[in-house]
């Protein structure tokens, strides 16, 4: 297999690493947890999961569209900046977990103390997609991964949020340390600069309001289900997602290495067919992966995710169909991505708001299986309008050189 295809493969396999970490993760937490510890449990990881896409879209995005000599540096500089920014933010946490009443109060906290660990751990992949090596990625999750459930199966039956949320992140440390150490061949002698970072004009600022409109008001909007409705209903949403982790792990490939990929196929042409070709089979895994989950015994379901499971198996063919439509639209937002990343911007604004608008107003009128059918029917609108926006880019769009491969420094 030629280098390219091993890279490819270390790919997948890494953000397989990655998501079945997630799903993990969520599996153990609900089958330690009652239906209502799992609900205390799932506000604090969507709020994580809030918290990791902001880190993504601000330094990860825009680090793997970066090219030239000088990537040692930009690592540098994003490892500091994820650490500086992640250890700021950890400290409001644990003012909202001292603010915040019984059990929720202590897992926001729990938290605080350990975000810049897990937000550093997995912020070093973006550093490896940049300097296409992404096999050392794959050596740092899958020790993760070993190290997560590890920590969560010593956790006793009835463990509460909060002391799930600190087995979790403090697991984060044996793998932060390996990643760290893998990258520092890359980035020996490099100096960080945080500045970039703080400047009018970054290309991850573009990127963080996409999100903030886009995955992470959807996010905020299962959140506030449990503000204005019963925590249980965001367990319930949690729980169906949770089972469609292994398609995300496709998903966060795509977006995670696709960019420095997509970059070397020359123009609009070849990259709308590879993405096309892509989003179509990703439609399809969706569409099979959906069928079967809707078919599985109660038992095996209540195997998975416990108590939770007999609210999220009625929410199974709503959350399938908007993963089968995501995998077309997260191939037509890469696409734009790498061709005209300014052009993503105005859709992630408009359909974003309107899945919102769709989960609430769904929740309103059908409850929680409404507010599921609301999220699939905007994430079906939105993956509709990035393609179209792709057929209207001229066609010298994304045509360019290809760039040196990187490799570590000698010494």
């Amino acid at each position: 297999m030629s280098r390219r295809g091993l890279a490819a493969v270390a790919s997948v396999l890494d953000q397989a690493a990655s998501s079945a970490t997630n799903i993990l993760v969520l599996v153990l937490a609900a089958r330690l947890s009652s239906a209502s510890g799992f609900a205390d449990f799932s506000m604090v990881y969507v709020t994580f999961s809030v918290l990791l896409g902001l880190n993504m879209a601000y330094v990860g995005q825009s680090l793997v569209l970066e090219k030239g000599a000088a990537l040692g540096a930009e690592c540098r500089s994003a490892v500091g900046f994820t650490a500086a920014a992640s250890a700021a933010v950890g400290a409001l946490l644990l003012v909202v977990g001292l603010a915040l009443p019984g059990a929720t109060g202590t897992a926001f906290l729990a938290l605080g103390l350990v975000l810049p660990l897990v937000l550093l751990q997995d912020g070093l992949r973006y550093c490896f997609s940049a300097l296409r090596a992404p096999q050392r990625a794959l050596a740092a999750d899958v020790l993760r991964l070993v190290c997560v459930v590890a920590a969560l199966a010593l956790q006793p039956d009835g463990a509460s949020a909060g002391r799930l949320v600190l087995a979790w992140g403090l697991s984060a440390l044996p793998a932060l340390g390996v990643g760290l150490w893998l990258l520092r061949p890359y980035v020996r002698g490099a100096r960080a600069d945080l500045r970039p970072y703080l400047r009018r004009g970054h290309l991850g600022q573009r990127f963080v309001v996409e999100f903030a409109v886009g995955n992470g008001s959807s996010q905020l909007a299962v959140l506030g289900l449990g503000v204005f409705a019963t925590p249980l209903a965001v367990g319930a949403l949690r729980g169906a997602t949770t089972l469609f982790g292994p398609l995300n792990v496709l998903f966060n490939s795509a977006n995670a290495f696709g960019p420095p990929v997509l970059g070397r196929l020359g123009g609009k042409r070849a990259t709308v067919r590879a993405t096309a070709a892509l989003g179509l089979l990703l439609a399809a895994v969706g569409a099979g992966w959906a069928t079967a989950l809707y078919l599985l015994p109660d038992r095996l379901g209540r195997e998975l995710l416990g108590d939770t499971w007999a609210g999220a198996s009625g929410l199974l063919p709503a959350t399938g169909a908007q993963y089968a439509v995501m995998g077309l639209g997260t191939c037509a937002l890469l696409t734009l991505r790498v061709l005209a990343p300014k052009a993503t911007l105005s859709l992630q604004v408009v359909f974003s708001l309107l899945s919102v608008g769709l989960l609430l107003g769904g929740y309103a009128v059908w409850g929680v299986a409404g507010a599921a059918w609301g999220l699939a029917a905007g994430s079906a609108l939105k993956a509709l309008a990035a393609w179209w926006r792709v057929t209207r880019l001229p066609a010298a769009a994304g045509s360019r050189e290809p760039e040196p491969v990187p490799t570590p420094a000698a010494g």
